[in-house]
């Protein structure tokens, strides 16, 4: 036990310079000044009008999102848990096979195909059809979130489901239960821990995110990540973007606790 103990050092070392060291640099920033005395005042410009606008934005975008992929990826679960074991294995790999690309190439590759002279237009001018400009706005923000996020959205799903105990659909038309009853009153609830997960695993990087809203919002669509991006990198001022990280960390931290008590409320309504 002792060994173990010890080959464990090494280990919170790390933790320790990569995780906790930057946490506390963080929370020094966001309660300091640039001359390092004790401030609120990082928190109180949160509070001004453009910055709430920017976490409206934030809040919006990601809900959004997250309800398309919830509409689009429960049926996608479902779909995949009663096909047979060789194509749902074939199904997940189709899922997985683009999150082994690189977050940006996958990004990139949506800004090819909805630039003014992507492949969208291209595809719609062969039919003589007028050119689509979605290009740098919350709608292609909400594309490209969607894109990369859904796979969060399936998987727990699709782990709740394929788990589920589907005598209990059986039972449930025995009983007299139609398609509509059994789904909405026993293969629903049973699967709302997956929901929640999927719900939490889309939603909160969706809300942190600034690469997409970087290359599809192309600036004139702003997130709380990118004005984060802008303190810490453009503008210097690392004081107001740590308060602003703190506030986003706070935020997210509440979206889990929810997440996780939704979690067991729903085992225990499923039980």
């Amino acid at each position: 036990m002792k060994r173990i103990k010890r080959l464990s050092y090494p280990y919170n070392v790390w933790m320790g310079l990569l995780i906790i060291a930057p946490l506390l640099l963080v929370v020094y920033f966001g309660f300091t000044d640039g001359f390092g005395n004790i401030t609120l005042n990082n928190f109180a410009k949160i509070f001004e009008a453009n910055t709430l606008k920017t976490l409206y934005n934030s809040v919006y975008i990601a809900l959004i999102s997250t309800i398309i992929c919830l509409i689009l990826g429960y049926p996608m679960a479902y779909i995949i848990s009663r096909t047979s074991a060789r194509y749902r294995t074939v199904a997940m790999m189709l899922i997985m096979v683009p999150m082994w690309m690189n977050f940006l190439l996958r990004t990139y590759a949506w800004v090819t195909i909805l630039s003014p002279s992507g492949v969208l237009n291209s595809i719609l001018a062969i039919f003589g059809l007028g050119p689509v400009d979605i290009m740098y706005s919350q709608s292609a923000i909400i594309l490209g979130m969607v894109y990369n996020f859904l796979p969060f959205m399936i998987l727990p799903i699709y782990t709740a489901l394929e788990k589920m105990d589907y005598s209990l659909v059986e039972a449930a038309h025995d009983l007299g239960a139609n398609k509509r009853q059994a789904l909405f009153k026993v293969i629903v609830p049973m699967s709302l821990p997956g929901v929640f997960s999927g719900i939490s695993m889309v939603f909160i990087p969706a809300i942190s995110t600034f690469e997409i809203t970087t290359l599809l919002g192309g600036g004139k669509v702003n997130m709380i990540g990118n004005v984060i991006e802008q303190q810490f990198i453009n503008t210097g001022n690392w004081n107001y973007g740590s308060a602003l990280a703190l506030m986003l960390m706070v935020f997210i931290l509440i979206s889990i606790l929810l997440d996780s008590e939704s979690v067991e409320s729903g085992g225990m309504n499923a039980k």
